[in-house]
């Protein structure tokens, strides 16, 4: 059953900005943890596949686009 509460689901100019931008996310999750369990957990979830997403872009980056 869907959660009626709109202050528990995250926006999604939080989710893409915590995706783009990983630190963010985990900053988001720590801090609705408590309250807001749902958006907190979307927010970490961004986070974690920003993180891989973020080191492949570096990697093409460096090797492909610099060099």
């Amino acid at each position: 059953m869907k959660n009626e509460n709109k202050k528990d689901d995250l926006s999604r100019f939080w989710f893409a900005l915590s995706n783009a931008i990983p630190p963010i996310g985990f900053f988001l999750y720590f801090r609705h943890r408590n309250q807001f369990p749902n958006k907190a957990r979307k927010a970490l979830a961004s986070a974690l596949i920003g993180v891989p997403i973020a080191l492949v872009a570096g990697y093409i980056i460096d090797a492909y686009i610099l060099h």
